[in-house]
């Protein structure tokens, strides 16, 4: 079994470190932090020259055809630079969700425009409940003759300023699902949006507000009373991406401490000649490393269709999370009073890991999930384990 990265997939790799880490650096990231939008247009035409937005949009609608393990290399590398940018929110959050549709004319309609940078959308989740299933949409949807009209608010939507679509998921009906998605556009009247003060500057939300928007029936996306068909694998995938971006983060905090350790001096020696910075930094390389292995398998499974995909994405979602936290502490404690400061860079990936750490489900939610998909696996296999016993005895 080879558990190597493909020749092409270490080339994705490569050219997205090398264009990241001459226009996303610490300077640009903070540059980006007083935009209103939160990116930059010059950085983000040159993300669609290369790309970079269709890389898991399959081929036929103009993307590069290839997977999530391609998209989760990607989004390492961007978590490893602190990009500010709409690229999650547009390349797997929304065009997942389209995907997901199988929706023929809304894929042709969407897709093309988003894998080519043309378009930038976002997913209009969160509610007060601030939950990542279901029951939590609770933002209603009044039908009105041909079409529908939205009023409620729409929380933590990532990058709405810069989108030019919104995917609102809101309930149209009762029962274990009862929600649909809307595809909204931006400037619609009666769309209005106010950004939030986020720890993690440049990873820019919003609170999106919906005053009678009315919309008609082909902006649905999916089926109506179904919208969680489309939701349901769009989060497996973005907690398999947010995971990738801690993981970048978490081994950008990394290297900056081993790097620390060997040109920081106390008491005529690098401190990194210390027993405990050298279990310090052991340990991170521990979590990276377990975390980097939780992230490719769960997006191989992905890929694959595994039957244990689900399980894999809540275990990296898991793990990573608090892996990423963990790794990202040390290396503040490794640094020492100067790893606190504002002007060092620093915080700015520590922040990358804790903004994801809660989105898409925290560790918590996602062990429920593990534990839930186990136990309807064992319920599975029972009886076949209770005829084998029986043709034994």
């Amino acid at each position: 079994m080879d558990f190597d990265f493909t020749q092409e997939q270490v080339m994705l790799r490569n050219l997205t470190r090398e264009f990241l880490s001459r226009e996303s650096t610490p300077r640009a990231a903070r540059a980006a932090m007083e935009d209103p939008r939160g990116f930059s247009d010059a950085t983000w035409r040159q993300m669609a020259e290369m790309g970079l937005p269709g890389v898991a949009i399959d081929a036929g609608y103009g993307g590069q055809g290839l997977g999530m393990v391609e998209l989760a290399l990607v989004l390492d590398e961007m978590g490893r630079a602190a990009y500010p940018g709409p690229y999650f929110a547009t390349a797997l959050l929304a065009a997942s969700a389209i995907t997901a549709s199988g929706q023929e004319n809304q894929m042709a309609r969407y897709l093309p425009d988003i894998a080519h940078g043309r378009t930038r959308a976002t997913l209009a989740l969160i509610d007060d409940a601030l939950a990542w299933t279901p029951a939590g949409v609770t933002m209603r949807v009044e039908r009105r003759g041909d079409g529908f009209v939205l009023s409620g608010e729409k929380r933590f939507v990532p990058f709405a300023e810069a989108a030019d679509l919104l995917l609102v998921v809101a309930r149209t009906g009762d029962g274990p699902d009862g929600t649909s998605v809307f595809v909204v556009p931006r400037d619609l009247a009666g769309v209005t949006s106010s950004p939030n003060l986020e720890m993690d500057r440049t990873n820019q939300t919003s609170t999106v507000a919906f005053e009678g928007v009315s919309v008609g029936l082909d902006a649905v996306l999916g089926e109506v009373d179904r919208g969680w068909a489309v939701i349901g694998p769009t989060l497996q995938r973005a907690a398999v991406g947010a995971a990738a971006e801690m993981l970048g983060a978490a081994r950008r905090c990394m290297d900056m401490s081993v790097e620390y350790a060997r040109v920081r001096q106390q008491f005529g020696q690098p401190i990194g000649m210390f027993q405990a910075i050298k279990h310090m930094c052991a340990d991170m390389l521990l979590e990276v490393e377990n975390a980097h292995a939780a992230v490719y398998y769960a997006a191989w499974a992905l890929d694959a269709g595994s039957p244990d995909a689900a399980l894999a994405a809540s275990s990296a979602k898991a793990y990573v999370g608090e892996a990423a936290r963990k790794v990202c502490g040390s290396a503040v404690q490794v640094h020492g009073g100067i790893g606190f400061t504002w002007e060092y860079d620093l915080h700015l990936y520590f922040k990358r890991a804790k903004h994801f750490e809660p989105l898409y489900g925290d560790a918590d939610f996602h062990r429920e999930q593990a534990l839930r998909l186990m136990l309807e696996r064992a319920a599975a296999e029972q009886p076949q384990t209770e005829s084998v016993a029986a043709l034994v005895s």
